[in-house]
């Protein structure tokens, strides 16, 4: 039985229910790293001679690490949008991102300002530089990287910058764009295909997304 369920959470102050929280996050941590431990060890005895008693072991292990990470990526996002609405505090540190490979094509789209000339004193604008940001889209049967390019110009009689705003992506700072995310989310619960034999198959495509990656 979850041992919170026993407790009456409406009796706990702030603290306590931080440190429950807490210890519910390093109990899914611990969770997930034996997991990860197990499913390496039963590849390693899958090597040479395969066993389907073992093949279906390990596919119940990568299905059940598979739920555990997409759960904690769902509370870390239910955080990010939590902490958005309280004051400013040390952001959290997250795992570098892998650029993108370089021989993907790329589609470049160039997003102007909506003013021609400066919108508070009127002057021309001379662009002095540009926002790039990528973003990895999915085509039938191939990758593409889409490249926005936002210049930047400055008023001659003011210096005021112009620049369009960014635009908007499905999940807020998120690599993956609409058709991506679609095929993911019908691969896995339209035809029943996991998250970390998904990964398998981009990588044979050359794009490295692992099941991490995928469940956040």
């Amino acid at each position: 039985m979850d041992v919170t369920a026993l407790l009456d959470l409406d009796s706990l102050d702030k603290e306590a229910l931080k440190a429950l929280l807490i210890r519910d996050r390093r109990s899914k941590a611990h969770e997930i790293e034996h997991l990860k431990l197990v499913i390496e060890k039963l590849r390693r005895m899958l090597f040479g001679a395969k066993s389907e008693k073992l093949t279906g072991e390990l596919e119940q292990y990568e299905l059940q690490l598979e739920e555990l990470e997409t759960t904690e990526a769902a509370e870390e996002a239910a955080e990010e949008n939590s902490a958005e609405s309280q004051p400013a505090s040390a952001p959290r540190r997250r795992p570098r991102r892998k650029p993108l490979p370089a021989d993907l094509p790329r589609e470049v789209v160039t997003h102007m300002p909506e003013h021609g000339c400066c919108p508070d004193g009127g002057g021309a604008l001379r662009q002095f530089g540009e926002d790039v940001s990528e973003q990895l889209e999915r085509v039938p049967a191939t990758f593409k990287v889409i490249r926005h390019v936002r210049p930047k110009f400055a008023c001659n009689r003011c210096e005021r910058v112009v620049e369009a705003a960014a635009p908007s992506r499905p999940i807020e700072r998120g690599l993956a764009g609409p058709a991506l995310l679609a095929h993911v989310l019908m691969s896995k619960y339209g035809h029943h295909l996991p998250l970390y034999r998904q990964a398998e198959i981009y990588a044979r495509e050359g794009v490295e997304l692992d099941r991490s990656t995928l469940a956040g």
